[in-house]
């Protein structure tokens, strides 16, 4: 088979397409024909060989990647055959090996997928569309709240932005350029603006009139977010769940008291016993899977070639992206 292969920790040139041995899927596993790949900012950092939150840098040489999709072709031993020629999508885990034409994972993490999916669009699912289904748990948005998401062309805030169009509630998307701002007000956005253009809080706040912001979804951090948390009323709610700028927009106790906000960063170490439940994760992909296969979320995808794997990487460093990027076999 063809995957990207990385021999070396460094800069996005390091992923090398390659011709490699085909993976053999042991006990309880199955081997994937991968016809969709998902590629994660946190690829990024373990390519250059930092830790991702609980992912440890690889051992190299690696094939990167956790989230596929494609067709079931090999069962490995107490794995039922009724598998085979299935259409599935599966969050491999801690283990790599996704930016490939075939990848193993354990039978136990697969989700079928219904035929109104495609495979870029689960791919997007499994790992973004879940981790915003486990923000949307603590952001308890409402139909009466005026939302303002940040990076909401990018694959957590455009799924965000939906959710609470979908909900009722009045949305701010904020996007970095004017072509990322209409895809934003095509998804639902009441109001859509670029937020690398000086004059956007001013033309927000004459949107809104006399209502002011009640709950911020952050993703990026930065100077964006605290020009953001400005539109925040007192009693508002700042939620982050990402820093894509490099740091997460913090609040000193006092701020917190003077402004009468709260900021809870979603994400943190305890954050899947605060959802609570059995297999949290697992609810929480099949609940993102739901939301789009029901067509009340249509995730953006931008597809690249499996053997582009380093364009892509370089595209989503320096944010040219649009929604979730995914390498395509």
């Amino acid at each position: 088979m063809h995957a990207i292969r990385l021999h070396a920790f460094g800069p996005a040139e390091n992923l090398l397409y390659e011709k490699t041995d085909d993976p053999v899927p042991g006990p309880g596993q199955v081997r994937i024909a991968v016809a969709a790949a998902g590629v994660h900012l946190l690829d990024s950092f373990l390519r250059e060989g930092r830790s991702g939150g609980p992912m440890p840098p690889a051992e190299l040489p690696t094939i990167p990647g956790r989230e596929v999709a494609g067709t079931v072709e090999s069962v490995g031993e107490g794995v039922d055959a009724d598998w085979l020629g299935r259409r599935v999508v599966a969050h491999i885990g801690l283990v790599p090996g996704g930016y490939a034409e075939l990848t193993v994972t354990e039978a136990e993490r697969l989700h079928e997928l219904p035929d109104s999916l495609d495979a870029a669009e689960a791919v997007a699912m499994i790992g973004t569309g879940r981790t915003t289904m486990g923000y949307l748990h603590f952001a308890a948005l409402t139909p009466d709240d005026v939302v303002v998401v940040t990076a909401a062309a990018g694959g957590i805030g455009s799924l965000l932005v939906q959710y609470a169009r979908n909900l009722g509630a009045y949305v701010v998307g904020l996007a970095g350029g004017p072509e990322k701002a209409a895809r934003v007000r095509d998804l639902g956005a009441d109001t859509a603006e670029d937020y690398t253009d000086p004059a956007w809080p001013g033309r927000v706040r004459a949107a809104l009139g006399d209502r002011r912001a009640t709950v911020l979804l952050d993703t990026v951090g930065g100077d964006a977010a605290r020009t953001a948390a400005d539109l925040l009323a007192r009693g508002g709610r700042h939620l982050v769940v990402g820093w894509s700028s490099g740091a997460p927009l913090e609040f000193t106790k006092a701020e917190l008291a003077e402004r009468g906000i709260t900021s809870v960063n979603v994400l943190g170490p305890d954050w899947l016993s605060r959802i609570g439940g059995e297999n949290p994760l697992r609810r929480m992909e099949e609940a993102a899977l739901t939301e789009a296969a029901s067509g009340r979320w249509k995730p953006l995808v931008q597809r690249y070639p499996l053997a582009r794997a380093a364009e892509a990487h370089r595209a989503l460093e320096t944010r040219g992206t649009v929604g979730k990027v995914v390498l395509e076999p």
